[in-house]
């Protein structure tokens, strides 16, 4: 918990709204920032003038994308309107320019590549990301009670924008899944021995404190070690956290030789999306896979499909000219 008493009220309303803890970090950072911006000024103090003053900067300094400039616009307005009862009304700030960059995406080869060059668990966790179109943090979330094994299907609880929703399972990592569901219960069962389990919601481990010792309950990727629930204080064994993926994947990339691409593990989700369409399933369908609301959403991934623009084709393939090979210039 911090110092200030003022974020620490402002946490226990985000709270209370039923928020979840990464909206709950994302909002607490802005409304620092914006805090630290005007020179430490108490919000009761401020008002649109230095809200637009302050989003305005984000977007004319800082270059930031549109979608961090909203974030930060969603953090303060919730100051505003659901702790200080101050709404803002209309703000006439000025909008970030910087646009959503295409998604890179990767080939079924270079994809294959990566798999082959991780290790456990993030085999897995990488296979799952491609083979369901999950973000990271959703996969490494997910819990024994999420995976239906005979319908051969994946639910997402909680996802971004509070949401749950369904996607495929591959039938080919079904064993893997399997072998760590095995390894994760055995974990769980210790755990249990000590009195300890997997973190759980706050309000349902109230609800149902016995519920820790539930295999259904058990998350598939545990961490490595057990820590304080950020709500409760009570000691249990979170999930993997986000950035050990994110260190996995590094140095499978490298191990794999690909370097004309900046990949993430958020490209395992595009490449997922452009695949499906590339095999021709339609765009709805693959809108509700990714769970996307609009499916303007979706809709960039057909610009990054080989055979896109109505199957337009370069004038120059056509004349197909002769082109010498590059010779080493030294000065």
């Amino acid at each position: 918990m911090t110092k200030s008493p003022f974020l620490n009220s402002v946490r226990s309303a985000i709270r209370l709204r039923g928020y979840s803890i990464r909206t709950e970090k994302s909002y607490l950072y802005w409304i620092r920032f914006y805090i630290n911006f005007h020179g430490k000024r108490h919000p009761n103090e401020m008002g649109a003038l230095e809200v637009t003053d302050f989003l305005t900067w984000l977007a004319s300094e800082r270059k930031v994308a549109i979608n961090t400039q909203k974030v930060a616009l969603n953090a303060i307005v919730f100051l505003y309107h659901k702790v200080l009862n101050q709404p803002l009304g209309k703000l006439n700030f000025h909008l970030a320019s910087k646009q959503r960059q295409l998604p890179t995406v990767l080939s079924a080869k270079e994809i294959s590549l990566i798999i082959q060059s991780s290790s456990p668990p993030y085999t897995l966790v990488f296979s799952l990301l491609y083979g369901c179109g999950l973000r990271v943090s959703e996969c490494l979330r997910l819990r024994i009670q999420d995976v239906d094994f005979e319908r051969k299907a994946l639910t997402v609880r909680d996802g971004k924008g509070r949401k749950d929703r369904q996607t495929l399972l591959p039938e080919s990592i079904i064993e893997s899944l399997k072998k760590a569901r095995k390894l994760a219960i055995a974990i769980q069962i210790s755990d249990n021995l000590k009195d300890i389990g997997p973190s759980l919601p706050s309000a349902f481990s109230r609800k149902s404190p016995n519920a820790y010792r539930q295999a259904a309950w058990m998350f598939f990727f545990p961490s490595h070690s057990v820590c304080k629930h950020p709500q409760t204080q009570e000691l249990c064994r979170h999930h993997l956290h986000n950035s050990s993926a994110g260190k996995a994947l590094r140095t499978a990339v490298k191990k794999s030789g690909i370097v004309n691409k900046r990949i993430t593990c958020h490209t395992f989700r595009h490449s997922f999306a452009t695949h499906l369409l590339e095999a021709g399933q339609d765009i709805r369908t693959v809108q509700e896979l990714l769970g996307h609301n609009d499916v303007k959403t979706t809709q960039i991934y057909t610009h990054v499909i080989g055979q896109h623009y109505a199957g337009a084709v370069s004038p120059l393939d056509k004349i197909n000219p002769k082109i010498d090979e590059p010779k080493a210039v030294y000065l």
